[in-house]
């Protein structure tokens, strides 16, 4: 019996050592994969934007915020824009430097940028979204905080739980 219990314990070890390895190795290999193609603003430095709904759909402009604020970005402004008549997205470097503006159209899956420099506005980059636009689907829908179901991380990522209404004095 004895031999029977240490074995399922080194059995249970050697389990629990390979699905550590087996995340780590996980999210290493998705890290190295996303990491060549959209440009975070890690590597550019702030990215102040501008989102504008252009296409009249409803919910564009929060939709589209949500996903840049998500992935880094400082949206200082969401909203309409002036017309809704505009069918496909474009993405409007504002500053001389397309990298921040192609790193924002990437973000949100759109594939015109253009350079437009404005001095007088307080911004990297404007988002003109278009009546086509669709919010980029996350690799995992099923994953609430967009980690693969397999990935044991989330287990030792615990933050703090507060009362959300807490009565002091």
């Amino acid at each position: 019996m004895g031999e029977r219990l240490g074995a399922l314990a080194t059995f249970l070890v050697i389990l629990a050592v390979g699905a550590l390895l087996g995340s780590g190795v996980a999210q290493w290999f998705t890290a190295s994969r996303s990491a060549g193609f959209v440009a975070t603003p890690d590597s550019l430095g702030r990215v102040r934007v501008e989102v504008r709904n252009a296409g009249g759909r409803g919910g564009m402009a929060r939709a589209a915020t949500d996903r840049l604020r998500d992935l880094g970005f400082d949206v200082v402004y969401f909203g309409n824009a002036d017309r809704f008549d505009q069918d496909s997205t474009v993405v409007v470097d504002r500053v001389g430097d397309v990298g921040k503006a192609r790193a924002v159209a990437d973000a949100l899956g759109a594939h015109r940028v253009v350079s437009e420099p404005d001095s007088n506005l307080y911004l990297d980059v404007t988002v003109l979204l278009g009546s086509t636009w669709e919010a980029p689907v996350a690799a995992d829908p099923g994953a609430e905080d967009g980690r693969p179901w397999w990935d044991v991380g989330h287990w030792f990522d615990r933050e703090a739980e507060e009362p959300a209404n807490r009565n002091e004095g």
